[in-house]
C-alpha cells in the first residue's frame, strides 16, 4: 500500500468555500484576511490533513497586502479608453476575492518610473502587473532588478518574460484577413497599431500570413497609434496611394472606427466598396455605422488572468504563461 495522497490547495479552498488565493494566504499566515475566511480554511486544513509548503509560507509572511498595476502610458485619454478600462475591471474583479489593495501607477515618464522603482525598493507591494510596454521600455527589466513577482500583460517587443498573459494576436489578425479574402476581396490593406508594441507587430504578421497563403500583394500598409484619429489619417493616406483598396484589416476597433469615418468622407461605401474589420470587440464595435466585424479578444478576461497569475506567484506557485484565444465576430462592415 503506497503513501497517503496529500490533499491539494484547491481541495482545501473547495472545502472551505473560499477562493484558492484566499486559502493560500490563510495557510501561509499572510495578513489582510478576514476572520471568517481564516476560520473556514483552518477547519478545512484540519479535516483534510493538509501540510503547507514551507517555502510558500516564508514568502507569504513577508507580504504587505498590495499589488501594483503599472501602465507604460500617461495619456489623459487612458481613463476613457475602453480597452484599459476593461483590463482594470478584470484585475479588480480577481483581487476582490482577496484582501489585497490595488495600486495603479502610470509609468511612461521618468517621474512615473522613479515612483514605481521607489515602491519596489521599499517593498510596498507584493507583486507587479505590467501593461502597455513599448519598444525597449526599461520597465521590461523589472523582473530582473527586483526580488518580487512580475507578470506582463502582453509580451514586450524584445523580450520573452517568464510570466505573461497575452491574446492570440497573430492568429486573430490572420482570421480577419482570411475573412475578407473569402469575401472575394483582393486589394486588402492593413492599418497597424504602433509597431513598437508586440501586439501591433503580431497582428501585422497575421495579415502577412493570410496574404501569403492567398498569393496576394501585402504591400498596402499604413501605421497608426491605436486611436480613431490615427485610423482616419492612415485610411486617408491609404486611399491617396492605393485607391483600389477593397478591404482593410485594422489593428484595433478604434483604428477601424477612424477608417470608417475617412471612407465615408471620401465617398466610399462599407462594405460595398471597402470591407473593414477591427480588432478587440469592445463597445466601439457596436456603435459604428455600420457595426464592425471584428476580432474578439477577452479583454476583461485578460485582466482577470493577469491578476490570477500574479496571485499564484505570490502564493509561491509556478504558473505557466498563458495565451488567450481570439475569434472573429461578424457584423455589417465585412
Amino acid at each position: 500500500m503506497g503513501p497517503k495522497r496529500q490533499p491539494t490547495l484547491d481541495e482545501v479552498a473547495a472545502r472551505a468555500g473560499v477562493s484558492r488565493s484566499a486559502a493560500s494566504r490563510v495557510i501561509n499566515n499572510a495578513r489582510h484576511v478576514s476572520q471568517a475566511k481564516r476560520e473556514a480554511v483552518e477547519r478545512a486544513v484540519a479535516e483534510l490533513g493538509f501540510v503547507p509548503n514551507p517555502a510558500a509560507r516564508a514568502l507569504a509572511n513577508q507580504q504587505v497586502g498590495a499589488v501594483v498595476l503599472a501602465l507604460s502610458h500617461h495619456d489623459p485619454a487612458l481613463f476613457t479608453d475602453p480597452f484599459f478600462a476593461q483590463i482594470i475591471l478584470g484585475v479588480n474583479a480577481e483581487l476582490e476575492k482577496t484582501e489585497l489593495e490595488l495600486l495603479l501607477v502610470l509609468a511612461d515618464t521618468a517621474q512615473g518610473q522613479t515612483r514605481l522603482q521607489r515602491i519596489l525598493r521599499s517593498r510596498r507591494a507584493d507583486g507587479v502587473m505590467l501593461m502597455a510596454l513599448h519598444g525597449d521600455d526599461p520597465l521590461a527589466a523589472l523582473a530582473d532588478q527586483h526580488d518580487i513577482p512580475v507578470v506582463f500583460g502582453g509580451r514586450p517587443l524584445h523580450a520573452e518574460p517568464r510570466w505573461y498573459v497575452d491574446a492570440d494576436n497573430r492568429g486573430g489578425s490572420r482570421l480577419a484577413t482570411e475573412h475578407v479574402i473569402g469575401l472575394g476581396r483582393r486589394h486588402v490593406a492593413v492599418i497597424t497599431g504602433q509597431m513598437d508594441t508586440e501586439a501591433a507587430t503580431a497582428r501585422h504578421r497575421g495579415y502577412l500570413d493570410a496574404m501569403a497563403v492567398a498569393g496576394l500583394d501585402p504591400a498596402r500598409v499604413e501605421h497608426s497609434d491605436f486611436t480613431e484619429p490615427g485610423g482616419a489619417a492612415a485610411m486617408t493616406r491609404l486611399l491617396a496611394v492605393h485607391p483600389e483598396v477593397d478591404a482593410v484589416v485594422a489593428g484595433s476597433d478604434a483604428i477601424a472606427a477612424g477608417a470608417l469615418r475617412a471612407l465615408k468622407a471620401h465617398g466610399r461605401t462599407v462594405p460595398g466598396d471597402v470591407a473593414v474589420v477591427g480588432f478587440d470587440d469592445l463597445q466601439t464595435a457596436l456603435h459604428t455605422d455600420p457595426q464592425l466585424t471584428t476580432v474578439h479578444q477577452p479583454v476583461h478576461g485578460l485582466g482577470r488572468e493577469l491578476a490570477k497569475m500574479l496571485l499564484s506567484l505570490i502564493a509561491g506557485e509556478q504558473p505557466h504563461p498563458l495565451i488567450l484565444p481570439t475569434r472573429l465576430v461578424r457584423r455589417a462592415s465585412a
